[in-house]
């Protein structure tokens, strides 16, 4: 029998619009990669963003932008609730992401996520900090904006996490030209209805998303560029007080187009 958190987060999840959504999430993908890989041999291809922002309005999603636009060389540090949360972002701002390397023995996954210039972290590799960092650096270089989750894991919707410092040590201080911008992905009170349940498997997590038959209203906040700071400690506090501000508040906001 399912326990009542999980009754509750399957309130108005049917299966059967899950698989109507998965059906159409392969027919995106096949939409997509042909012209993908052909503007690859040309150079960088935005399809990608585009990939990734259709994969969130499939998902129920239905994305807003407040604040700026984020540059070439921004690293944005973002609050993580769910999966839902990568299509969201990368689709709202074009970013690619710093990922657990965990994500690299999932093939197509990692098929998918090599396409958007994913960065492969082991944090478990304490020695190899020096060099992850200096493939931070040089991603924040590559043309494009990159997003990290300093939380460091999904949290349940409830409360925002503390942000480790760790997470944030190859930008304390952060390379000439690098702007840090914290972002408030905002749920609008429904963050603890796509958050993954204790207990709860990934695939059931992701079918239970699929799903529910309310869309989902997601704000994306750019917020304003953090400080410069050696101390990495520091960093990581103002950007989850930045976070929980904004997630606390609220601006108008411009659709995802």
């Amino acid at each position: 029998m399912a326990s009542a958190a999980t009754a509750s987060a399957d309130s108005g999840s049917s299966r059967l619009r899950a698989f109507a959504r998965l059906a159409l999430l392969i027919g995106w993908f096949f939409i997509c990669v042909v012209p993908h890989l052909a503007a690859r041999l040309g150079g960088r291809s935005r399809w990608p963003r585009r990939f990734l922002a259709g994969t969130a309005r499939i998902c129920g999603a239905d994305v807003r932008v407040a604040g700026g636009p984020a540059a070439t060389g921004t690293l944005l540090i973002a609050n993580h609730v769910s999966w839902l949360d990568i299509p969201v972002l990368a689709g709202a701002t074009g970013c690619a992401f710093v990922s657990k390397a965990e994500i690299a023995d999932h093939p197509l996954l990692k098929w998918i996520a090599d396409q958007n210039a994913t960065l492969y972290v082991d944090r478990a590799d304490k020695r190899a900090i020096h060099g992850q960092a200096q493939r931070l650096r040089e991603a924040l270089a590559s043309g494009h904006p990159l997003a990290i989750f300093p939380e460091g894991t999904v949290g349940d919707g409830g409360q925002l996490l503390p942000f480790k410092p760790s997470l944030l040590s190859a930008v304390a201080p952060p390379p000439d030209g690098v702007a840090m911008r914290p972002v408030a992905i905002d749920y609008h009170g429904r963050a603890s209805e796509l958050a993954w349940i204790p207990g709860e498997h990934g695939l059931a997590n992701f079918l239970r998303i699929l799903g529910r038959a309310r869309r989902n209203p997601v704000t994306v906040r750019l917020l304003d560029p953090l400080e410069p700071t050696d101390d990495r400690k520091a960093l990581a506090r103002a950007a989850h007080d930045a976070v929980a501000v904004a997630l606390a508040g609220g601006e108008t906001a411009r659709p995802v187009l």
